[in-house]
Formats: structure tokens, C-alpha cells, sequence
């Protein structure tokens, strides 16, 4: 079976993703500095599939399975000190 989501909002701090299969995650927005510095409309313009959540505007895609593994923006990199 895979987990889908079903649908996503928001509130100031937190994405509330529901999936498919009765959970709910809350993901902090600081997680994903696209949707944290993107306007309520924006955040709205949620598509969803089978495999994620997608904003053509923002450029932003999130995959359920990075979220239920806990992951957060991926694209950025991180600096180890040396």
C-alpha cells in the first residue's frame, strides 16, 4: 500500500499534512524556506500526487516518504566546521 497525501494547510509555523492512510503530520515550515518565506496564497497552491506535494510557483517538491523519514529540504547543504 502506498501512503498518499490527501491534503495539506497551514498555519503559521507548521505544514498539517493528512495521509491517506488516517495520520497527520505536522512539519515545521522552517524545514522548507521556500514555504516558510512564501504568502498564505502561495502555500495554498498545493497539487498533490500519489508520491507528494508540489508548487510549480515556488519551485517546491516534498515527497510523503521524506517526510515520514523526517526529512527536511534536501537541497540545501550543509557546512561541517572543519
Amino acid at each position: 500500500m502506498t501512503i498518499s497525501a490527501t491534503s495539506a494547510r497551514f498555519d503559521e509555523h507548521t505544514m498539517w499534512v493528512e495521509l491517506s492512510d488516517g495520520r497527520t503530520l505536522g512539519i515545521p515550515l522552517a524545514w522548507f524556506p521556500r514555504l516558510l518565506h512564501a504568502t498564505p496564497d502561495e502555500r495554498n497552491q498545493v497539487e498533490l500526487s500519489r508520491v507528494g506535494l508540489h508548487w510549480e510557483a515556488l519551485d517546491e517538491d516534498i515527497s510523503v516518504a521524506g517526510l515520514l523519514a523526517g526529512r527536511g529540504d534536501v537541497t540545501r547543504s550543509t557546512e561541517h566546521a572543519a
